[in-house]
């Protein structure tokens, strides 16, 4: 297994296919091995790059809970980047992986050539709510170990889509989560996803960007789909595909329809045919066939 040091951990990372780079970067209850619908696809016409990110094996899992924050999971992909020789890539990310795919884009403009950001925003509704039931399950990771909280959170509302869709896809993703390390799970909890800042709070960055974005979330995905919404209007030069009846996991629930989309968006990447909206296109108006505005 391929291992790169960098930002004082060993990450695991995995090369496959030949071209110009494709990033993805994965959620917190799967790991590099949740891309591989998307790896098998994507490998056709790229060089696909995925990787664990610290606190989960075979990445390192550092004891110290002051070692894991959303900053030091972005230095780690820029520094896994300059390790691969990568000037430039597409980068993509679902869930945990789109938080850093999109605060990475936010730095680092210029190594990206157009962002993949999937089911993210878990955690910018009903904070409060939100970082009490987290803190609880840092705490179970503790006290009862990987299997009980896998049990839980693989039939969660977000995730029953997957289990009703494709069985045996959900079984895999529920003995993946089962590899997961209680303890870097509990630090990623507590110093990643509960610190980093709401998808509310990017405001002022994301209306500065123009790296081209394609937002993507499920509509049974609710914790997703307001922030999904408001990163579309917000960045100027984004898309929004909304998948029906679909969760959290959406690259494993619909991996046809998701391969499909995202190469669709980099094709016009590719042809420079990716529309950025004008200011006066973001206000909120109606249109009637007569020609009238309301």
């Amino acid at each position: 297994m391929p291992k790169a040091r960098v930002n004082g951990v060993d990450l695991h990372y995995e090369v496959t296919g030949e071209g110009f780079p494709l990033v993805l970067s994965h959620e917190f209850g799967g790991n590099c091995w949740s891309w591989d619908p998307q790896v098998k696809y994507f490998s056709r016409y790229f060089r696909v790059i995925t990787y664990n990110h610290r606190g989960f094996p075979p990445s390192d899992v550092p004891e110290d809970p002051t070692a894991y924050s959303q900053g030091e999971l972005v230095e780690d992909l820029h520094q896994l980047l300059h390790h691969l020789g990568i000037k430039q890539a597409y980068l993509g990310g679902l869930s945990l992986g789109g938080n850093v795919a999109l605060n990475y884009g936010i730095a680092h403009p210029e190594m990206v050539k157009a962002l993949v950001v999937a089911a993210t925003g878990s955690g910018s509704m009903d904070r409060e709510r939100f970082e009490v039931d987290l803190e609880q399950l840092a705490r179970l990771f503790e006290t009862e170990g990987v299997g009980v909280v896998a049990e839980s959170l693989a039939k969660s509302p977000t995730r029953k889509q997957l289990l009703r869709k494709d069985p045996k896809s959900w079984q895999e993703f529920y003995e993946n989560f089962n590899t997961h390390s209680a303890t870097g799970s509990a630090h990623i909890l507590r110093g990643v996803i509960l610190k980093r800042p709401t998808i509310f709070a990017l405001e002022p960055k994301l209306r500065q960007m123009r790296v081209p974005a394609l937002i993507m979330v499920g509509d049974e995905d609710d914790p997703c789909i307001e922030p999904a919404v408001f990163m579309k209007r917000n960045i100027s030069c984004s898309g929004l595909a909304v998948f029906p009846q679909s969760g959290h996991a959406i690259n494993l629930e619909e991996p046809d329809l998701f391969n499909r989309v995202v190469l669709d968006f980099l094709t016009s990447v590719e042809a420079t045919k990716w529309a950025v909206r004008q200011p006066q296109q973001v206000r909120s108006s109606v249109f009637f066939p007569d020609g009238t505005k309301d």
